[in-house]
């Protein structure tokens, strides 16, 4: 969440997942979702103004059971909405969906899969140097171990 951002915690969040959570691969609007919503549910209650308070922070406080239609909506654990650690793998997950999505990167991903893991690293560390000869910021993947780790021989100081 933003430092400059005083809507709650649970505008924020669910203001994410429909800007960067893509159901079926597209954007959604507050009343398509509260009409899948409610296809899905016909006792939910909820419309797209009411969705579009919840998002603003207008409204605060929606029933357990909207809270759980929306997650499954997205495909998320309810969780999300309310604990940090959730909430940041869920939107790592989307950008690198996002990501996926841009021309050339799912090429390029398809071409790595079944590699050796020194070759990834070599491949890697060229992609790496291009962004970096492009003005982009550096890459961090948590899901990598380090260099060190890679070690055949834990022994080995080196």
């Amino acid at each position: 969440m933003s430092g400059t951002d005083d809507r709650p915690v649970l505008a924020v969040r669910l203001d994410d997942l429909f800007k960067t959570v893509r159901p079926k691969g597209r954007n959604w609007t507050n009343a398509e979702v509260a009409e899948e919503l409610k296809r899905v549910n016909p006792d939910i209650k909820a419309g797209g103004v009411y969705l579009s308070q919840l998002r603003t922070g207008k409204r605060s406080n929606p029933s357990p059971d909207l809270l759980a239609a929306l997650a499954r909506f997205f495909g998320v654990s309810v969780a999300y909405f309310f604990d940090d650690e959730v909430a940041e793998s869920v939107l790592d997950e989307a950008a690198a969906m996002e990501a996926l999505r841009q021309a050339g990167v799912r090429s390029v991903a398809m071409r790595a899969a079944g590699m050796k893991k020194e070759h990834l690293l070599a491949i890697t560390a060229i992609m790496d140097q291009y962004r970096q000869m492009q003005g982009l910021p550096p890459v961090t993947d948590l899901t990598d171990s380090p260099p060190s780790a890679a070690r055949s021989d834990p022994s080995d100081p080196g």
